[in-house]
């Protein structure tokens, strides 16, 4: 995951208010846990396109996929079931604290993680 500050910010900046946060760079880029347990992250792709990875669990995926701009995250080959991209241009910051609400509700109900 290619780092970009911009997007990386403005996920810390969404992120801030919440306990139990955490960043750990991952991929080129930067991923955000809650209490361990992966969160989101956000990169810039080789071809310039800005995408927000969100991890909104198996439970929520079909309901997430059918929000405008939502696409399954693929990872090499395989589809990466319970993760949703977004790009940037589609996630406005009301969009962007909608879907983070989807992810922290996700991660909260799992074990944390040390």
């Amino acid at each position: 995951m290619p780092y970009d500050a911009e997007l990386t910010g403005r996920m810390r900046l969404a992120l801030k208010a919440h306990v139990g946060i955490s960043e750990m760079q991952m991929m080129g880029g930067n991923c955000f846990f809650l209490n361990g347990n992966m969160l989101s992250g956000a990169r810039r792709d080789k071809n310039g396109i800005g995408r927000f990875m969100f991890r909104v669990g198996k439970a929520l995926e079909a309901e997430a996929l059918q929000i405008p701009g939502a696409e399954p995250v693929i990872h090499g080959k395989r589809r990466l079931g319970g993760f949703i991209s977004v790009q940037d241009a589609a996630c406005d910051e009301a969009a962007l604290n909608r879907w983070l609400a989807m992810c922290l509700e996700h991660a909260s109900a799992l074990p944390a993680k040390n």
